[in-house]
């Protein structure tokens, strides 16, 4: 069998406020807006860090379905504010200097770095929606 030439191009992320998460994704992680579209609450935005254009998060609107039920809608924004409807995993060669920088741009700290007992050092921050971002040193 041949292996596949295959990447990851995007990834999605919920967002409830559109203008918080481009702030946050923009100025606080220093990512590149991508695409702007849509507008007030169907509002998605296309970030990615800078040089490397083929890797993105898409930022969509938390419930787009009209056929969610206000029940539906309600537990889906109590797992977002928990942080634990979405997540996403970022690598940085020092999360050290990465966790400094963010926190003194007053991203909401949920972990300071650590090691971690399964061999990787780490911290964890949640964005303006409440979406898990984990931040972990590699190489």
């Amino acid at each position: 069998m041949t292996s596949m030439n295959i990447s990851i191009n995007a990834s999605f992320l919920p967002h409830v406020n559109a203008e918080a998460s481009l702030v946050f994704y923009r100025d606080v992680l220093g990512f590149e807006v991508r695409l702007d579209v849509g507008q007030g609450e169907m509002r998605w935005l296309t970030v990615g860090p800078v040089g490397q254009p083929d890797t993105s998060i898409v930022l969509t609107p938390a419930i787009t379905d009209p056929t969610v039920s206000e029940s539906e809608r309600e537990v889906i924004e109590s797992l977002m504010a928990k942080g634990s409807y979405a997540a996403i995993v970022l690598a940085t060669p020092n999360v050290d200097e990465f966790f400094a920088e963010v926190e003194a741009k007053g991203a909401d700290i949920v972990q300071e770095p650590m090691d971690q007992p399964y061999g990787l050092r780490d911290c964890a921050l949640r964005d303006p929606a409440g979406n898990a971002i984990r931040v972990q040193q590699r190489p």
